[in-house]
């Protein structure tokens, strides 16, 4: 009993960093392991970490809660670069937020024009490197193209079409952007704006998840099948993490909008 406890003695700083360690190397057995009973702890660590994924599988058909998978990236560095995944997924939201924050307002200011994108002969371009954005009254913004005359009608298609329910009328170089009345409406189809904005985002985040998934999975003949599934796992567990927080954004933006 003494034997065995030794070799189960060095259990809970492996299992501290990762259900990896049976894919990465496990220590060898203390001196002294009875050997032909616990072959070498190798066994026994790889059985009870087996037993612990059996269970999370068993409690998910009955219904219940799953236990988070949380692995050391250090430890599967050489398989996926986890702290790259999860950066990819951070900028999805942070393109999403961004999105709201600039074209997703009940009150249009001249910032909300900024950043829309002008498609020219020469490339595309945010508006207000193509023309002098101003607002003359609280229901009127000027965009002057003096600089680049020859890109006013983009100008114009490209903020007609940028979903802010904005008609510009072309006098010249001059764009006339009446700001609508802010009306319900107005508001309910800002917030079906938001709500496709955040599909379309939610949509990046399954194609940074497949992208990772296709990479675990050129290592399936080189670890274990228990190392592929953990990893998968672990990656959609980040993408259902990154969802949520999408879905929080929405619930707030939609109550911004709506009043």
């Amino acid at each position: 009993m003494a034997l065995a406890l030794r070799c189960l003695r060095p259990l809970p700083a492996l299992l501290h960093h990762s259900s990896f360690a049976v894919t990465r190397g496990l220590p060898q057995a203390p001196r002294g392991c009875p050997v032909p009973v616990l072959e070498g702890c190798r066994q026994c660590v790889q059985q009870m970490l087996l037993s612990r994924q059996l269970a999370t599988k068993k409690a998910k058909g009955k219904g219940q809660s799953q236990a988070k998978v949380n692995i050391n990236a250090a430890l599967v560095e050489d398989i996926i670069n986890l702290k790259e995944t999860s950066e990819d997924m951070q900028a999805v939201i942070e393109a999403l937020k961004e999105d709201f924050s600039r074209n997703l307002n009940v009150r249009t200011s001249p910032g909300a024009l900024d950043h829309i994108t002008v498609v020219t002969k020469d490339g595309k371009f945010p508006l207000n490197q193509l023309g002098q954005i101003s607002q003359k009254s609280p229901q009127l913004m000027i965009v002057n193209m003096t600089s680049f005359p020859e890109s006013t009608a983009a100008a114009a298609k490209a903020i007609r079409e940028s979903g802010m329910n904005l008609n510009p009328e072309v006098d010249g170089t001059v764009i006339r952007v009446p700001v609508p009345k802010v009306t319900r409406e107005h508001r309910e189809s800002l917030a079906k704006l938001a709500k496709q904005s955040t599909n379309k985002s939610k949509e990046a985040l399954r194609k940074v998840r497949s992208k990772s998934i296709t990479q675990v999975k050129k290592f399936k003949n080189k670890v274990s099948e228990d190392t592929i599934w953990l990893l998968e796992k672990q990656i959609q567990q980040m993408v259902d993490e990154a969802a949520m927080e999408m879905d929080k954004l929405l619930a707030a933006k939609t109550k911004e909008l709506l009043g």
